[in-house]
């Protein structure tokens, strides 16, 4: 379970038996959790975040879109999602 980057309280990371999924990336913050899509920038699924939380996890993943694709390639490999 890599973490590929972390800001303030959240820490964004890849679970390593993902691969077939398309690129995407889990937040999490004390006991909450989500699911965010990369390509494009959507929720995926939520545990506990609630609805301003999830716009400022949103925004973050949209800022740092590139570098989350470019840590999900080089772990999983580019394969083609």
């Amino acid at each position: 379970m890599p973490t590929v980057l972390r800001i303030g309280p959240y820490k964004f990371y890849f679970y390593s038996h993902e691969p077939n999924e398309p690129s995407h990336v889990h937040v999490d913050r004390d006991a909450q959790s989500a699911k965010i899509w990369l390509e494009p920038v959507s929720l995926a699924c939520n545990f506990g975040f609630n609805a301003y939380e999830l716009r400022e996890i949103l925004s973050l993943v949209s800022e740092h879109q590139q570098q989350l694709i470019d840590s999900w390639n080089g772990y999983f490999g580019n394969t083609g999602r």
